[in-house]
């Protein structure tokens, strides 16, 4: 193997220069390299650190603030069923009082009896009554009597008014010859002063006459007018004898009945003689009606605009589960009671089967129609204190506002509200105490 020859000193040099700066090229590209990807390194890393402080800085804020559950009031049915107690009562019922005094003698009808319109129910022994038409009847005999006893001398007066009125006549003539014979010489004067005396006297014959006439035609007017009472207080006494037969006013059935035969029953209506235990004038019958009954229903003042006549409804009873009856609204009070805030309406319902009852507690099912229907809401969002009923609602800058509002129908989980909202709030769902006014929170939209 062949050695190289030595380097001279100068070509060493050389050699040792070469490598010298060949080591500095290579640190100055190494420092060059490092400063690059450093600053590579800076460009990447430091951008994601300020991200990611503010991350925790957002993180760190979210966790201070609390998150609530929000939801959005929505409007209710146009048309919603509405279910309100009732009380069924009759159509007709009236209590029936005796119009005569005397003793019961019998009853021919007990609680629980149909009878029909005039059936009789009970008659009354009213000697008294009795009497008082026979005595009616015999003075209006009497005063019959006495109108055809004035009659009579009527026609007498008449008879001789017209034989008065005719020897006046015969006395005038005779007067008037004597008066011209007196004149001619033929008669002395005595005797016409005598024909003219007897004219006088039948001149005021027929006077009296006329004035015997004139006051038998008033005797007639007079006993014609007795007789007219005297009719009238026997129609009286006889109407008040019928009484003693107690009838039915109307059809439908006998609810109560108080009274026995041979007590003592007193005209007219009152409580009872306590002076004496026999003697009654309370009630004899209760009677009411059943082929058609009413129900009361009081519709709350809300909702009272929605009610008109003729409108109908659902009538279920809880002892009757297989029956639906149908009512029609026939009246209403047309003036809200100012102590319940509610309007008395009547609805009428047919009952040829007689399966209701009077005084029934039943359930009133109507269809409300409503043109501007309110909103409605969780019950549980509503707030109640002495700022009134309020809901929380979020503003634009996500804080607490409490909103006051008015209630509408319960529906057990959601309530109506009838003014207050607009629709677009978004709501707390379940606001707390802690929840209060300005309070800043993350809302959450509640799923359902």
């Amino acid at each position: 193997m062949d050695s190289q020859p030595p380097l001279s000193p100068d070509s060493q040099q050389q050699t040792t220069s070469r490598k010298q700066k060949r080591g500095i090229g290579r640190i100055g590209w190494g420092v060059l390299g490092a400063v690059f990807f450093g600053s590579l390194l800076l460009i990447g890393i430091l951008p994601r650190l300020s991200q990611r402080s503010e991350l925790q800085a957002a993180v760190k804020e979210a966790s201070t603030i609390p998150s609530v559950n929000v939801i959005t009031p929505h409007r209710a049915a146009a048309t919603s069923n509405l279910e309100l107690p009732g009380s069924v009562v009759a159509l007709n019922q009236t209590t029936i009082y005796a119009r005569s005094t005397g003793y019961l003698r019998r009853w021919y009808a007990d609680i629980g009896d149909r009878v029909q319109a005039g059936q009789l129910l009970a008659e009354i022994d009213s000697p008294d009554i009795d009497q008082q038409v026979l005595q009616a009847k015999a003075e209006l005999a009497q005063a019959q009597a006495n109108v055809l006893q004035s009659r009579a001398s009527l026609a007498k007066g008449v008879s001789d008014l017209k034989q008065a009125r005719a020897n006046l006549l015969i006395a005038r003539q005779t007067w008037l010859r004597w008066s011209v014979l007196v004149k001619q010489g033929a008669v002395p004067q005595q005797d016409a002063d005598t024909k003219y005396a007897t004219y006088q006297a039948n001149l005021a014959n027929v006077e009296a006459a006329q004035n015997t006439v004139n006051s038998d035609s008033a005797n007639i007017k007079a006993a014609q007018a007795n007789v007219y009472a005297s009719q009238a207080n026997f129609q009286r006494n006889t109407v008040l004898q019928s009484y003693k037969k107690v009838t039915a006013p109307f059809s439908g059935v006998i609810t109560a009945r108080n009274v026995n035969t041979g007590v003592l029953i007193s005209a007219g209506s009152g409580s009872t003689n306590t002076s004496n235990s026999n003697t009654s004038n309370t009630s004899l019958y209760t009677i009411a009606a059943y082929d058609k009954l009413d129900v009361n229903v009081n519709v709350p003042q809300s909702l009272s605009p929605s009610f008109q006549t003729g409108q109908t409804a659902q009538i279920t009873v809880t002892e009757l589960p297989q029956r639906l009856f149908t009512g029609k609204v026939v009246r209403t009070s047309n003036a809200i009671d100012p102590n319940t805030r509610t309007l008395l309406t009547q609805l009428e319902v047919q009952n040829s089967d007689a399966m209701l009852r009077p005084g029934m507690y039943a359930t009133v099912k109507f269809a409300i129609n409503r043109a501007n229907t309110p909103f409605v809401v969780p019950d549980s969002a509503l707030v109640v204190n002495a700022g009134g009923t309020q809901v929380a609602t979020l503003t634009k800058d996500q804080t607490v506002h409490y909103q006051k509002v008015a209630v509408g129908r319960d529906y057990g989980t959601e309530v109506e509200i009838t003014s207050g909202l607009t629709g677009n709030e978004s709501l707390i769902a379940t606001p707390t105490v802690d929840q209060t006014e300005g309070l800043r929170v993350q809302p959450v939209a509640q799923t359902k």
